[in-house]
């Protein structure tokens, strides 16, 4: 695999990260505006990668799928399976 594609991969697993403590910390803090926006800024971060990472190599997730090329819509599961080498 090369280091772009794992580069891209780890970021999206960081900002995937940060996301989710954040939902964990807004659901006990839901007034915090500033971990609203911090979230809110690492949703867009992850949307970006997930778009590059579709557009250079296949959808991660069924929703990050291309709806303008109908004959890569079901691309994603061409991609290497953890058990083949590929990166879950």
């Amino acid at each position: 695999m090369n280091s772009n594609k794992t580069q891209l991969l780890q970021w999206i697993n960081e900002v995937s990260f940060a996301m989710t403590e954040m939902v964990l910390y807004l659901d006990t803090h839901p007034d915090d505006a500033d971990a609203h926006a911090y979230f809110d800024h690492f949703k867009e971060e992850r949307n970006k990668a997930m778009s590059l990472y579709s557009a250079n190599y296949a959808p991660l997730t069924l929703d990050s799928m291309s709806d303008t090329d109908p004959c890569s819509q079901w691309s994603w599961a061409s991609e290497p399976w953890p058990w083949e080498g590929g990166i879950c």
